[in-house]
């Protein structure tokens, strides 16, 4: 196939739309022989069409939230996780619509077996359709090219991915920028790690005139400009940085959906709650919850709470100990509750009472905001926000991402808030509350006190507990 490259999104379509069209095709059939003989009046055909393509357009958003569609962008077995997740939602939603059209909570087997057979039709279209795509499309050959700081770290994870990217070469800037252009020549990609402005802009307008691809990890002014504002006051195109956080009606809605959100939560997992008490009380008579001071918007101090999900005095001595994989310290009931953050449900106190949002940078503990901010000056820019339940960093990150990046996915978020990205992240969240990799801690002791001492690893520090 000649520029196979130019075809990319038109396959990525057709894959996602005979997807949805056999996924549609099995809910129309069940709709039509059982659930619309269950109506006072039964719908005629234009009903039913419309009955279908609601349920299509609930497993085209989902799929959109959840990445179903990104093949090529993750892997194999997540993009069947999240095809599976969307086809779960879509179901949920549609029996709620059911019910309210029958006036009657419906039989469940019908859409149990409809949910079946797409998870059936995903694993086999999935795995066929990703091999083709593999072949179309095989991972690309990149130069990296790096400064001054280490990319052990960035090397580690582009290894993880060599479904799209092999490296077939390591650059540093000092080979100088007529050799750099040489070496980009001879591959499909360049991988930009901390390169000064200056060459980073030579770099890219080479490759730009050659219509070479670029990946670049972004620095702190790239997010920060990302966001701007067009302004067309006069022929010169200039660019508005507002800089100031949320405005005063984003405070106010975000305010108004954290109020209703969490009240509703609470009614509704008020079972969880009482269950989850009951079983730590149990496990070792100590307290249920714990507290620890945080840092939120402005740098204001309040107290946290959880669920205990370790012994009692964890911290010895007031000192913060990152939790490990195989943390000693973790309750046989802390680690059901953390790996399924049941822990963090008491914060929706937290939010009722205005300390935090339900989405939003994780709120750090003093001395953790104090250590990264001499290392990061820009760190304190989350603070121009609420801390979150969730948050941008929670959904893209991993427990033991580094406090650098975990910044500038905190600021992607500031930066671009709206509603609609806030109720992303809550879908997004129970997404990644079966993903291991989303609460993979550091591997052994020794990793985690040196995250103590680096301030570029970052420490949830949500996962170690102190009691009052």
């Amino acid at each position: 196939m000649k520029n196979p490259e130019q075809y990319k999104r038109l396959i990525r379509f057709i894959y996602s739309m005979v997807l949805l069209s056999l996924e549609i095709g099995f809910y129309g059939y069940i709709w039509l022989n059982y659930y619309n003989k269950m109506m006072d009046t039964p719908y005629n055909r234009t009903g039913n069409w419309l009955m279908i393509a609601v349920y299509g357009i609930l497993l085209f958003v989902f799929n959109m939230v959840y990445g179903g569609f990104k093949i090529g962008y993750f892997q194999t077995a997540n993009i069947i996780y999240s095809q599976m997740l969307s086809s779960v939602c879509a179901n949920i939603m549609i029996y709620l619509q059911i019910t309210l059209l029958t006036k009657h909570f419906q039989l469940l087997m019908p859409l149990v077996a409809v949910t079946g057979i797409e998870f059936i039709i995903i694993l086999l279209w999935s795995f066929s359709f990703n091999r083709i795509y593999r072949v179309l499309y095989p991972p690309r050959r990149v130069v990296l090219i790096y400064g001054d700081r280490p990319v052990k770290s960035l090397m580690g994870k582009l290894n993880t991915r060599m479904d799209r990217f092999i490296i077939g070469e390591l650059a540093h800037i000092s080979l100088g920028l007529e050799t750099l252009r040489e070496k980009i020549e001879l591959y499909d990609g360049v991988i930009i790690c901390d390169v000064p402005s200056q060459l980073r802009n030579m770099i890219l307008k080479y490759c730009y005139g050659k219509s070479i691809r670029v990946y670049i990890t972004p620095k702190i002014s790239d997010i920060l400009i990302k966001s701007s504002e067009s302004l067309h006051l006069f022929d010169t195109p200039l660019l508005l940085s507002r800089n100031t956080g949320l405005s005063f009606e984003q405070r106010i809605i975000k305010r108004a959906m954290d109020i209703v959100l969490s009240v509703l939560t609470l009614i509704v997992l008020s079972p969880v709650f009482l269950i989850t008490a009951f079983f730590i009380k149990l496990n070792d008579g100590g307290p249920v919850l714990f507290h620890q001071a945080r840092c939120t918007k402005d740098g204001r101090i309040f107290n946290i709470y959880k669920f205990r999900s370790m012994v009692v005095d964890a911290e010895k001595e007031g000192k913060s100990i990152p939790a490990t994989n195989h943390d000693s310290r973790i309750t046989p009931i802390g680690n059901f509750i953390r790996k399924l953050r049941i822990d963090e449900l008491p914060q929706l106190f937290n939010i009722l009472k205005g300390d935090m949002s339900i989405v939003g940078p994780r709120p750090e503990r003093i001395e953790h905001v104090e250590k990264y901010t001499k290392e990061i000056p820009e760190f304190e820019y989350r603070l121009k926000v609420k801390g979150g339940l969730t948050g941008y960093a929670q959904v893209h990150g991993k427990y033991n991402t580094s406090a650098y990046d975990k910044l500038k996915l905190d600021l992607m978020y500031i930066q671009n808030y709206s509603l609609l990205l806030d109720l992303e992240i809550i879908f997004k969240t129970i997404k990644i509350l079966f993903l291991r990799e989303s609460t993979e801690g550091f591997a052994d002791m020794n990793s985690a006190v040196n995250a103590t001492k680096d301030s570029f690893v970052a420490v949830d520090s949500n996962k170690v507990e102190r009691h009052p």
